[in-house]
């Protein structure tokens, strides 16, 4: 909040927020934003909420959206975040987890009350449109002063379902978001005034404390691979937008639009694998602009970077032959290693010298563990730490639970998540890191190189190495790595967020063996 009372100083005219609501265009300044901000902590003030108080937030991302974000960090709330689409049952643990104090969402989200008991326990509903009973209206309060709180104090808790489905709450303290800020402006190379159209809702915090302006996308973001490109292009051409990150499927949609890209100057995606196909047809509409795939987590974003450039003939080379993805060297804010793959068994503390020993050398593939300032140390009550941390000496390690193998360079190269790991095969290939084409991000990434702009999934079933295609005739390169059995399906199934990465459960269903 500091940082937006300096921006607001510096430049309290230049738009902070710019959204499209009812057809129309709306923008916030910094100063105005700041406003609002100290306005709206005083209005949750007025409503009872105080500092440590958790507000379960249901908006659609708005300028709303944010200034309830903001006023609540101002006055030491707890924000919580959950996805209404994983389901009244998922939505009412997540309350008996952290019971919040109050409700925010337009009056549409409050009809969600009606078939959710968890949510009608909450003692307090604010309405930030409209009108819904027994709800309070959010209107601007008495301007409250910044509460001081510690870098450790909780400011942001979002829930996911675990893979017990045991909703899991990855808390992020203020501390945390100041350490992704700068990590993040680091990595995505923020400049002075830039204009930002954001698809990541969690980047507009770290562009606010830049001075960027963030156009908020003028498209369904809960569906990027269905980006209205026309509508995108439009609203980049008003607004001067100069840099985007977004999903892969969000870009495929914008390449697949039947106009140009938006003249923009940088672009980086991520939050899904991004294939080097992409890369270069994204460089190809924009051959001046800079072109970067980052790879991170909900836990450790961002970990590592490579630009479109660095993806050379090589490396493309490399993919089609099976030695994974290239995700480039590891961000400096970061530290990374590979251990022994013991994914599935706890390695809760260990010494310096007992990591030591179970870490692998370069070209040797193994678990990708991450610490660092912007490395989620804990979740909320514990749920998931035993699975996922390790404690050496005070420090806290995040066990991310994907496999791959570093390079003599340093560049880390992934081959798919540790838990779908495939039957061993008797198969060996000269020159690649011994065990690699034991996980299956390695073989759909050498299938997607040699066949760019198609999908394949590798996985185990029965004790035989499958593999799911879209593609006719696959059997001979398939059996290059290992493959026991070709399946042809007309679509693999994509996850809901992204709209780019396999959702195996559903894909296992697809073929019978859920």
């Amino acid at each position: 909040m500091a940082l937006l009372r300096e921006r607001a100083a510096l430049h309290p005219g230049r738009p902070a927020l710019i959204d499209r609501h009812k057809g129309c265009d709306r923008s916030v300044g910094f100063a105005e934003l700041l406003q609002r901000v100290e306005r709206g902590a005083g209005r949750l003030k007025e409503l009872g909420l105080k500092r440590g108080s958790t507000i379960l937030v249901f908006q659609p991302v708005s300028i709303e959206l944010y200034e309830i974000l903001l006023a609540a960090f101002h006055g030491g709330l707890r924000v919580m975040l959950a996805d209404p689409s994983a389901g009244r049952a998922f939505l009412s643990l997540c309350c008996q987890r952290l019971p919040p104090d109050a409700f925010f969402g337009p009056w549409k989200a409050h009809l969600l009350k009606l078939a959710v008991p968890g949510l009608r326990r909450i003692p307090r509903a604010i309405c930030s449109t409209g009108w819904f009973p027994a709800a309070s209206a959010w209107s601007p309060g008495h301007p409250a002063s910044m509460e001081e709180v510690p870098d450790e104090e909780p400011a942001l808790i979002t829930f996911t379902s675990g893979s017990t489905g045991v909703p899991k709450a990855a808390v992020r303290s203020h501390g945390f978001l100041m350490a992704q800020h700068r990590a993040l402006e680091k990595a995505l190379d923020f400049s002075e005034a830039e204009v930002d159209l954001i698809t990541l809702p969690v980047f507009v915090l770290a562009n606010l404390a830049s001075g960027l302006t963030s156009v908020l996308a003028d498209t369904d973001l809960r569906s990027p691979g269905k980006a209205d490109a026309a509508a995108i292009r439009a609203q980049c051409e008003r607004h001067g937008v100069t840099r985007c990150a977004a999903s892969p499927a969000f870009f495929e949609a914008l390449l697949a639009g039947p106009d140009s890209l938006p003249q923009v100057s940088k672009v980086y995606t991520g939050g899904a694998p991004v294939f080097p196909d992409l890369l270069e047809r994204l460089q190809a509409a924009l051959p001046d602009a800079e072109v970067t795939a980052v790879f991170g987590s909900t836990e450790a974003e961002p970990m590592s970077h490579l630009g479109a450039h660095e993806y050379s003939a090589d490396l493309v080379a490399q993919t089609a032959a099976g030695f994974g993805l290239c995700a480039g060297v590891p961000v400096p804010e970061v530290e990374l290693r590979i251990i022994r793959d013991h994914w599935g068994q706890s390695l809760a503390k260990l010494t310096p010298e007992e990591l030591d020993n179970i870490t692998v050398a370069p070209g040797e593939p193994g678990e990708v563990i991450v610490t660092g300032d912007h490395v989620l140390s804990g979740y909320l009550g514990g749920v998931g730490d035993k699975e996922t941390k390790i404690h050496v000496a005070g420090k806290v390690w995040h066990r991310t639970g994907d496999a791959a193998w570093l390079d003599e360079s340093g560049r880390l190269w992934l081959l798919g998540r540790c838990a779908a790991k495939l039957p061993a095969s008797s198969l060996a290939r000269a020159g690649l890191p011994e065990g690699a084409l034991d996980y299956p991000f390695a073989i759909e990434s050498a299938l997607r190189a040699r066949h760019p702009g198609t999908r394949t999934a590798a996985l185990g079933l029965k004790g035989r190495r499958v593999l799911v295609t879209t593609v006719a005739d696959m059997e001979a390169e398939a059996a290059e790595f290992g493959i026991d059995e070709v399946i042809r399906v007309e679509a693999i199934p994509l996850d809901r967020r992204h709209n780019a990465k396999i959702d195996y459960p559903a894909l296992l269903k697809l073929l019978g063996e859920a």
